[in-house]
């Protein structure tokens, strides 16, 4: 199966937060950054969003423990400071092709990574991408929303993290409209190869701890039937 056409929106999102890390500083805030990754986006040529007026949904410090739509959505200005984490989920739209991709960075003594290099932040960003390397070796095309739903939300807890979505869904499908959206939660026995591709997004913390970790991919199944991120 080749890759959905949404392939090229998404390879876009991931470049914008690559460039996006070197512009974060100590002086930054939730609303400077959402403004730099918007116009980054726009620069890329997607200056729009499918999620609601929200191209950049940023949250950071203990506003990364928040689950809250976009639609409510409103940036803070309290700067990051020397030590933080900040999350940035990016919704790019180009006609009816979406990306979806989502990042947490660190912010450890002035300097903003990727990748954490302290011991405060090491086992969240571990455990983020855990989940997505069991989820891809889990899932079939006739795996059910309902039955990664169980699987993520099981593997959350038994990590000592807490599934900090207000509806503890891990996912949802991209479509043409918000309101097609199949969301990877409780109940939801439709089959994962119903849809071209779906997001994988836990939004976690560590069980009573004070930072919510986010890393959202696409994937889609191959002519195998293995989970490919997109």
């Amino acid at each position: 199966m080749p890759k959905p056409p949404n392939d090229v929106v998404q390879t876009a999102a991931k470049r914008v937060l690559q460039r996006l890390i070197a512009s974060i500083t100590p002086d930054s805030t939730e609303s400077s950054i959402a403004r730099n990754a918007a116009q980054l986006l726009t620069e890329a040529g997607y200056p729009d969003t499918w999620y609601y007026d929200c191209p950049a949904f940023v949250l950071l410090g203990s506003r990364s423990l928040l689950s809250v739509s976009g639609r409510d959505y409103r940036p803070a200005e309290e700067p990051v400071g020397t030590h933080n984490l900040i999350t940035v989920d990016l919704s790019p739209r180009s006609g009816s092709l979406w990306g979806d991709c989502a990042r947490s960075f660190y912010m450890e003594e002035g300097v903003c990574r990727a990748v954490p290099i302290g011991v405060e932040f090491s086992r969240g960003h571990a455990t983020e991408r855990e989940l997505h390397e069991r989820m891809r070796r889990f899932v079939r095309p006739e795996t059910t929303f309902n039955a990664l739903y169980e699987f993520a939300n099981d593997l959350i807890e038994t990590a000592g993290f807490e599934n900090l979505d207000f509806a503890a869904n891990v996912g949802h499908s991209l479509c043409e409209r918000r309101d097609q959206r199949l969301y990877i939660e409780a109940g939801n026995h439709r089959r994962l190869d119903e849809v071209a591709c779906f997001t994988f997004e836990p939004h976690v913390r560590e069980r009573g701890g004070r930072w919510g970790y986010k890393h959202e991919n696409i994937y889609f199944f191959d002519s195998e039937g293995q989970a490919r991120e997109l």
